[in-house]
């Protein structure tokens, strides 16, 4: 699967350029992968503009995670009901009951660092 297959979504998303969340938008637009970039607020970053809300979205080969464990806790419905094919637990983000409830729906997971992951190119 080259990387235009890999459609990732980035929960949350942030404009500020200081953000890892913005960081990896932008890192995963150059590395030709597309985003669907979830957000409390509106905003974009170059030419993807924020979702803000929950849309399900069935497409979703990784979901990326920017959200410290308690904040997810009211997205867990959210993530499960996306089915992504695996979920990044970037540092800060790792969540053992939220991994626990992957394993149940056969999602796969990862602790790692999505930055690391794309200029490593294992991604």
């Amino acid at each position: 699967m080259d990387n235009s297959e890999k459609v990732t979504m980035v929960l949350v998303a942030s404009d500020k350029p200081d953000r890892y969340s913005y960081k990896a938008v932008n890192m995963l637009l150059e590395n030709s992968v597309p985003v669907v970039a979830i957000s409390r607020r509106p905003g974009k970053i170059g030419d993807t503009v924020f979702i803000q809300g929950r849309p399900v979205i069935k497409a979703i080969h990784t979901l990326t995670l920017y959200l410290n464990p308690r904040n997810q806790k009211d997205f867990y419905d959210y993530i499960l009901d996306t089915k992504p094919q695996r979920v990044i637990f970037n540092p800060g983000t790792e969540n053992s009951e939220l991994q626990d409830m992957l394993d149940k729906e056969d999602i796969g997971w990862e602790e790692a660092c999505t930055l690391v992951l794309l200029t490593t190119k294992q991604f």
